[in-house]
């Protein structure tokens, strides 16, 4: 399974939703499809259906932003590991389906006798687990959760990386979470950028002067509650896990993570593409525009601006992209900046632009990340 293509995320989404839709949850049928046939011992069968089920209790009806149930994401991010591996991983696959539990699951969602039953239900299945193997769990639990009120992404993740550097897999269950997340800003019935070359599209827009320009053939698609500009700070989010992990953590001997890590970087990418065609296809139509554009944003390019962080005092519109519109602690900030993004369609297509750069260099070169993501927060420097 190519875990980076969005018509097989896609299906995987709708298998697992039709079992949880089900009048009795299919935990069985859930857990074959998580494994994908890896075979499994007896008991750790027995343990993953204990998980399935607590969940199913814990999560209950709750929602995803795009609507699908809450215990999806879970469940499908472990799918998503699972098939990053060769061989069925217990802890790997109880930390993911878990990982959101200090995070997701309180308290305030129920009664306390509701809440003190699916308590008593989580220690039970504590202790199925090793006694070595559920601290080594409880660890991974509580340095995937973001512990700091007004913490940035970067910050969270400096702080994870850094306190988990002696757990390799943690890396792995973080990049499977972030994977889903990436693939699950959509609600298209079959990927956008299917039958579309979008390297072609771009060379012809450059260098042929014949060429008319992308026309999609369906008409604009109904207002999704994720736009493009909130995808745009996913692909964001993802520029600051990768690398903070290329400086941090060393995935070369991981198989798993170094799959997940491409896939990452691979998956954005494509959504960068789908971000362009979109807005090329139904927003800024004039060719001599989106050359114009797109040369900008190369000029940008080969001057190294999308290496580094840069401070919004460059004078171009690019400079201070990251700090200004997507590293904010104050999520009411966030939320206005990237809403001025999304009505600033020219800054939308350079910044798909950037991220297209910035992914693809990740998957050519093993030692590259962008200078200024540090551990401790976004550092940036002077744009030249």
């Amino acid at each position: 399974m190519a875990v980076y293509e969005l018509d097989t995320f896609l299906r995987l989404s709708a298998v697992l939703n039709y079992q949880l839709s089900a009048v009795a949850l299919g935990s069985g049928n859930i857990l074959a499809l998580l494994l994908e046939d890896k075979p499994v011992s007896p008991y750790e069968r027995d343990t993953l259906l204990g998980v399935l089920k607590y969940l199913g209790h814990a999560y209950g009806r709750k929602r995803r932003r795009l609507g699908p149930l809450a215990i999806l994401h879970p469940i499908r991010a472990t799918a998503l590991l699972a098939r990053s591996e060769d061989e069925a991983n217990l802890l790997d696959l109880l930390a993911e389906l878990l990982h959101d539990k200090l995070e997701d699951i309180s308290s305030d969602d129920f009664t306390q006798e509701e809440w003190s039953e699916l308590e008593d239900e989580f220690q039970s299945l504590l202790k199925r687990v090793d006694q070595t193997d559920e601290w080594f769990l409880m660890e991974r639990l509580e340095l995937l959760k973001r512990h700091e009120e007004g913490q940035t992404y970067c910050q969270y993740i400096g702080r994870m990386l850094g306190q988990g550097k002696q757990m390799p897999d943690l890396v792995r269950v973080k990049l499977a979470d972030r994977l889903d997340n990436t693939l699950d800003m959509r609600v298209d019935i079959h990927d956008p950028l299917d039958g579309v070359d979008f390297f072609s599209h771009i060379f012809q827009l450059l260098f042929v002067g014949s060429y008319t320009g992308y026309r999609p053939t369906l008409a604009h698609p109904a207002k999704s509650p994720i736009n493009g500009a909130q995808r745009l700070y996913e692909l964001f989010k993802n520029t600051v896990l990768l690398s903070l992990i290329r400086q941090r953590a060393d995935t070369n001997d991981d198989v798993p993570a170094s799959r997940l890590f491409d896939a990452i970087a691979t998956a954005s990418m494509r959504e960068a593409q789908r971000t362009i065609m979109h807005i090329f296809g139904y927003h800024i139509t004039d060719i001599a525009q989106q050359k114009q554009i797109l040369e900008e944003a190369m000029a940008y390019c080969v001057q190294g601006g999308f290496d580094v962080v840069t401070t919004p005092t460059g004078g171009q519109p690019l400079d201070g992209l990251f700090v200004g519109c997507f590293d904010h602690h104050d999520t009411k900030v966030r939320k206005e900046q990237l809403r001025i993004l999304y009505l600033d369609k020219p800054l939308m297509v350079k910044a798909s632009v950037a991220f297209i750069v910035i992914f693809q260099s990740f998957l050519g070169d093993p030692k590259y990340f962008v200078r200024g993501i540090t551990p401790e927060g976004i550092m940036p420097e002077e744009a030249d």
